[in-house]
C-alpha cells in the first residue's frame, strides 16, 4: 500500500506541474531546455510538499517502535505489562527509501536553482546569434552572481574555522552550504508569507462583492490600456530600427544572416511590409550596423514582440472579465432567473454548460450562492492565517506546547491516528505553500519578471519562478517541521528525526543561526501581516508612481472612471461586430446558395416565376452598372498611375506611431472593384 501511495503522489504531482507549465508557458514555441528546467524545478518542489506528510507519519511510527523497545528493555519486574504494539501506518515507507529520495530531490533542486537555471536565464535572454555567443554572454552575466555566493560561503567557512573545537569535515561543509541556502530562503520566505497570510483571505472576502470586482477591473483596464499603447509604440520603434538595418545590410553582406534571424522574430505583417519596402526602395545606402548593435537589436525585438503579445492577451482577458461582471450586475436586478451574456457568440459552450452549468444554474451561482461561499471560504482562510501567525510566534516553546499545529499532531500521535496526522500536515503545509507560491505568481518586477497566464510568460520569468520555488521550498519545509516540533535543532528534543531533516545535517554547527535567526526571525511575520492589512506597501508604491488599487484614493477613482469609459467604447465596438455577424448569418440563411456564390450579374436576374415584375428593373440596373464600369475604367488607370509615382518616396512616420514604409501597400487599392 505504501508503494502505491507513493506512486500515486508522484504521478499526481507531475500532472499538476505539467498543467501549470501548460497554462503559463508555451509548449510549442519555447525552447525545450527552458520548459524542461522549469518543469523539473516545479515538479521537485511540489513533490517535497506532498511527500513530507508521509515522512512525518513514518517518523512518528518509528518513534513509537523505539519507545516500546526501550520500555521493554528497561522492564524490571515481570508484573509490568508489555507496551502495546504500534500500529503501522497505511502509508509506511520502508527504511532506506526516503533518505535516498530526499538526497536526490534536494541536491537536484539546489543544482537547478544555484547553477543551471541562472545560466539558462542569461542564455535565453541573450541576443547573440550562435550558441557559443549565448554561452559566453551567460557566463559573463553570472560571474558576479556566482562570486557573491562564493564570498558568502567563504565568510561562513572562516567563521567555522575560527573555532578550534570544530573540525571541518565534508559533512560539516555540506551543512554550512545548506545553512547558507536555507537562511537566504527563510529571509525571503517570511516576507512572502506575511503578505500571503493577509492578502489571500482578504482577496476572497472582497471578491464576494461584484461591485468591488467591477471597480477593480475598470482600474486594471485603464492601466492595461496605457501599457498596451506603450507596448505597441515600443514595437513600432523597434520595427523602425529593424527596417533601417534591413535596408542597409545587403544580401551579399556577412551580417545578412544575422539580419535574417532578426526578421524571423518580427511579426508576419512587418516582415511582409519590410520585404515590399526593400523592393520599392531607391537604393539609398545607410550606415552599416555593428555586431554588438545587431545583438542588442535582436534582444530588443524579442522583448518587444513578447511584451506586445502579453498586453494584447491581457487586454482581451480584462475585457471579457468586465463584460461578464456587467452582465452579473444586470442579472442581479433582473426578475428572470436566467443568466444572459451580452455576447453569447464569444463563449464556446460545451456539454458541461448545456447539461450541468446551464444559464439557470449560472444565475443562482453568480447572484445567490457565490457571495456566501466566498465569504465562508475567507473566514476559514482567516482562521488558518491566525493559527499560522500564532504558531510562528510560539513554536520555540515546547513546555508547554503553544504551537497549534504541534498540539494537533501530538493529539493524533497519542491515538495512533496516522491518517489524521497526515491530513493535518498536508493541510498545514499546503496552506503555507499557497500563501507563498501565490505571492510568487502575483508579484511583478517591472517587465522583467511577470507570470502571465494563457501561454504568455517569457522564458526568463518561467525560469526565475523555478529558481524561487527551489529556494523557498526547503526552508518552508524546515519551518513547518519546527512548527510541529519535529526539528530537534529548534525544539531541542531527543527523538528520531525525519528523513528530510537528516539530510540537512546538524544546524548546531552554526549556533547563532539555529538558536537565533531560525527562532526569532519568523516572528517578523506578525509585523508584515499588520503592514499588509493596512496596505502600507501599496501606498508606498502609489506614492512612487506605481499605481495601485486603493479605494480611498482620488487617482484610483479617476482610473476607474477612465476604465469604465473604455469598456463602454469596447462594448460598442464588439456590439457592432456582433450585429454585423448576425446580419451576415441572416443573409446566408435567407438566400442560401446565392449568399455563398456572391452577387454576380446572373444572381441579380435569377428570380422565381412569381416575381416576373422586378425583372425589367433588374435588367436596367445591370445595364447601368455595366456602363458605369466602362466610364470609370479610365479614371482608375489614372489614379493607379498617380499612386505608382510615390513608390520611391522616403520613409516617414505617421501620426499613429507607424512608418509609412511599414504600412500596407497602396498599389492594389482598386483590385477589388
Amino acid at each position: 500500500m505504501s508503494g502505491a501511495a507513493l506512486a500515486v503522489v508522484v504521478v499526481v504531482v507531475f500532472l499538476l506541474a505539467l498543467y501549470l507549465l501548460q497554462r503559463y508557458g508555451d509548449l510549442r514555441k519555447q525552447q525545450r531546455m527552458v520548459l524542461l528546467g522549469t518543469l523539473l524545478s516545479w515538479y521537485l518542489c511540489f513533490l517535497i510538499v506532498f511527500i513530507l506528510p508521509l515522512d512525518v507519519s513514518t517518523t512518528i511510527y518509528k518513534q513509537c517502535v523505539l519507545d516500546n523497545a526501550n520500555q521493554t528493555t528497561d522492564r524490571v519486574s515481570p508484573t509490568i505489562s508489555i507496551p502495546k504494539a504500534c500500529v503501522e501506518p497505511w502509508s509506511y515507507i520502508p527504511d532506506g527509501v526516503l533518505p535516498v529520495f530526499w538526497r536526490v530531490v534536494y541536491w537536484t533542486s539546489q543544482f537547478l536553482t544555484w547553477l543551471l537555471l541562472p545560466f539558462m536565464q542569461s542564455y535565453a535572454r541573450s541576443g547573440a546569434f550562435s550558441r557559443v555567443g549565448k554561452i559566453k554572454t551567460a557566463l559573463i552575466e553570472n560571474a558576479i552572481y556566482y562570486g557573491t555566493y562564493l564570498l558568502i560561503f567563504i565568510s561562513l567557512l572562516i567563521y567555522v574555522a575560527a573555532h578550534p573545537q570544530w573540525q571541518l569535515s565534508w559533512r560539516e561543509l555540506q551543512t554550512i552550504g545548506i545553512t547558507a541556502a536555507n537562511t537566504w530562503g527563510l529571509f525571503l520566505l517570511v516576507l512572502l508569507l506575511g503578505y500571503g497570510l493577509v492578502e489571500i483571505p482578504r482577496s476572497y472576502w472582497l471578491s464576494s462583492s461584484h461591485g468591488y470586482l467591477l471597480a477593480k477591473t475598470y482600474f486594471k483596464v485603464a492601466k492595461m490600456a496605457t501599457e498596451k499603447a506603450a507596448a505597441e509604440e515600443n514595437l513600432a520603434d523597434v520595427m523602425e530600427n529593424v527596417a533601417g538595418v534591413h535596408e542597409s545590410v545587403r544580401y551579399n553582406h556577412h551580417f545578412r544572416k544575422c539580419v535574417d534571424t532578426i526578421l524571423t522574430k518580427c511579426p508576419t505583417e512587418y516582415q511582409e511590409e519590410m520585404g515590399r519596402n526593400v523592393e520599392n526602395s531607391g537604393g539609398e545606402q545607410s550606415v552599416l550596423p555593428t555586431k554588438r548593435g545587431l545583438i542588442n537589436l535582436h534582444k530588443k525585438v524579442i522583448f518587444a514582440v513578447q511584451r506586445q503579445g502579453q498586453t494584447q492577451v491581457q487586454w482581451s482577458i480584462l475585457l471579457d472579465q468586465a463584460f461578464h461582471l456587467e452582465d452579473v450586475a444586470k442579472s442581479q436586478s433582473s426578475a428572470v432567473r436566467h443568466f444572459a451574456h451580452s455576447f453569447p457568440s464569444a463563449h464556446h459552450y460545451g456539454w458541461i454548460h448545456k447539461f450541468i452549468y446551464s444559464p439557470t444554474v449560472e444565475w443562482y451561482w453568480e447572484c445567490v450562492f457565490r457571495q456566501s461561499f466566498y465569504r465562508l471560504l475567507a473566514v476559514l482562510l482567516c482562521l488558518l492565517s491566525a493559527a499560522v501567525v500564532w504558531s510562528e510566534c510560539t513554536f520555540f516553546s515546547t513546555r508547554p506546547v503553544l504551537s497549534l499545529f504541534a498540539v494537533f499532531v501530538h493529539m493524533a500521535e497519542k491515538q495512533y491516528n496516522y491518517i489524521c496526522i497526515e491530513m493535518v500536515c498536508f493541510v498545514s503545509i499546503l496552506f503555507l505553500c499557497v500563501c507563498v507560491y501565490s505571492t510568487v505568481f502575483r508579484i511583478r518586477v517591472f517587465n522583467y519578471y511577470y507570470l502571465v497566464p494563457h501561454h504568455q510568460t517569457d522564458a526568463y520569468s518561467l525560469q526565475f519562478s523555478g529558481m524561487l520555488f527551489c529556494r523557498l521550498t526547503p526552508p518552508l519545509c524546515l519551518n513547518f517541521l519546527g512548527l510541529i516540533h519535529l526539528d530537534s535543532a529548534i525544539s531541542h528534543q531527543d527523538r528520531i528525526q525525519t528523513s528530510y531533516t537528516s539530510i540537512m545535517g546538524s544546524m548546531r554547527v552554526l549556533s547563532f543561526i539555529s538558536d537565533g535567526f531560525y527562532i526569532y526571525y519568523p516572528m517578523l511575520v506578525l509585523l508584515l501581516c499588520f503592514a499588509t492589512f493596512f496596505s502600507l506597501g501599496s501606498r508606498c508604491l502609489n506614492l512612487l508612481g506605481f499605481h495601485q488599487y486603493i479605494t480611498d484614493d482620488d487617482l484610483t477613482s479617476d482610473l476607474v472612471d477612465e476604465g469604465r469609459e473604455l469598456i463602454k467604447r469596447e462594448r460598442r465596438k464588439r456590439q457592432k461586430a456582433e450585429d454585423g455577424e448576425h446580419r451576415r448569418w441572416a443573409w446566408r440563411e435567407r438566400y442560401g446558395g446565392q449568399g455563398a456564390t456572391g452577387r454576380t450579374r446572373a444572381g441579380y436576374t435569377e428570380l422565381k416565376d412569381n416575381q416576373s415584375s422586378p425583372v425589367t428593373e433588374t435588367k436596367r440596373s445591370v445595364i447601368t452598372f455595366t456602363r458605369r464600369d466602362e466610364e470609370t475604367e479610365e479614371q482608375q488607370r489614372g489614379l493607379l498611375h498617380y499612386n505608382s509615382s510615390d513608390e520611391g518616396s522616403p520613409n516617414r512616420r505617421s501620426t499613429g506611431g507607424r512608418y509609412l514604409s511599414l504600412s500596407p501597400s497602396r498599389t492594389g487599392i482598386f483590385d477589388d472593384v
